[in-house]
């Protein structure tokens, strides 16, 4: 279980994860839709999360969903610690309806995102759809995580951005499960996951 606190003069923010959990989830971000992504992410990767966010949603969205990004990687950051023994790979192919998402994940230490989304609409549920590319921006360089999103076909963009979500925890908990072969080291021929891991 890890706990961080970041308070700014935007945003607000406290998080509590546990990474080995049983996907319960308490979240209020002030943004319902995103509230809703988190869950299904907390849900679909079997992680525990409670997360409260108090962000300057009268100006917009934007650093509300930055700063959690910023906020959950610090806590997976945190959390992953050295990787010893993980598989460190995850990869899935996550169907929604007429939406097809693959995520591709490595927690190689060294940040970097990527997607090819095509959405059809500028908003859902009050959450700009272009803030998703900042949430998981923000999220990959403060985890030093490798993330990659392809959009294999899709029409919904609720449908698109909950496959996402989805894609994600079920790669990071593929990522995470133990490797008995790995002898409690990382999976590097390095010999440790860290910057060019």
């Amino acid at each position: 279980m890890v706990e961080i606190t970041r308070k700014t003069k935007e945003t607000k923010i406290k998080l509590n994860l546990d990474l080995d959990g049983q996907g319960r989830a308490k979240i209020n971000t002030g943004i319902g839709f995103f509230d809703h992504m988190l869950e299904l992410w907390a849900v679909h990767g079997f992680f525990d999360l409670v997360l409260s966010v108090e962000g300057d949603l009268e100006v917009d969205g934007h650093h509300t969903v930055e700063d959690t990004g910023i906020v959950l990687g610090e806590g997976l950051k945190k959390a992953l610690g050295n990787k010893a023994g993980l598989k460190r790979y995850g990869n899935v192919i996550i169907p929604m309806d007429e939406s097809l998402v693959l995520v591709s994940l490595d927690l190689s230490g060294r940040p970097y995102y990527e997607d090819d989304l095509v959405f059809n609409r500028t908003q859902v549920g009050g959450f700009p759809v272009e803030l998703l590319e900042e949430f998981f921006r923000a999220l990959t360089n403060n985890a030093g995580i490798t993330l990659h999103i392809k959009m294999l076909r899709g029409k919904n963009t609720h449908h698109l951005i909950e496959a996402c979500f989805k894609g994600f925890g079920r790669a990071l908990d593929v990522a995470l499960t133990g490797e008995e072969r790995l002898n409690n080291t990382p999976l590097s021929s390095k010999g440790s996951l860290g910057e060019g891991g």
